[in-house]
């Protein structure tokens, strides 16, 4: 039977959760430099709005996947990370944006904001504990010995197995 947990998220997995987020934007950010660049040449200013431009992209990504649904970007999906309060509940749009935001603060003084990470007992990097946010795992594993219900109408709800009423019986 497979079985799933939660853990924090360490501070290898989340490096390269943001790598994953960090080349993809990356390649956007190309392709939205290259376009500007074919389509005027010539013009500076235009290659210069380029900048602005791939901050605000970067920053809606950030902002608008981790509070979504998915709780997180696409790298922290590909890893089974996603990102909670400290209660493991969604956070909301705005709390989203104050933790992106703090991620400025993290870069200060070399980074260390971010080395926080792998020494914090709940891996939380300095715009995590600024923003009362936590960077969770799932953690899948297999358990043997262990049998699933047979029982007619038992189910699985996506936490652990509940078993379902019988129907009543009309008389």
């Amino acid at each position: 039977m497979a079985k799933s947990d939660i853990a924090y998220a360490g501070f290898w997995r989340r490096l390269l959760a943001y790598l994953i987020d960090g080349t993809l934007l990356a390649g956007l950010d190309l392709a939205l430099y290259s376009t500007v660049h074919v389509l005027a040449p010539d013009n500076l200013d235009a290659v210069a709005n380029v900048v602005p431009v791939a901050i605000a992209i970067g920053w809606a990504y950030f902002a608008v996947l981790e509070s979504s649904p998915a709780r997180g970007t696409l790298g922290k999906i590909a890893l089974g990370l996603y990102v909670a309060d400290v209660q493991g509940d969604p956070i909301s749009f705005g709390r989203a944006v104050f933790r992106n935001a703090m991620k400025s603060v993290s870069w200060l003084v070399f980074g260390i904001g971010w080395v926080l990470a792998a020494f914090t007992p709940r891996k939380q990097a300095l715009h995590d504990l600024l923003a009362g946010t936590l960077v969770l795992r799932r953690v899948h594993y297999f358990v043997f010995g262990q049998e699933s219900p047979t029982e007619p109408g038992d189910h699985w709800d996506g936490s652990h197995w509940v078993a379902s009423v019988p129907p009543l019986e009309k008389s």
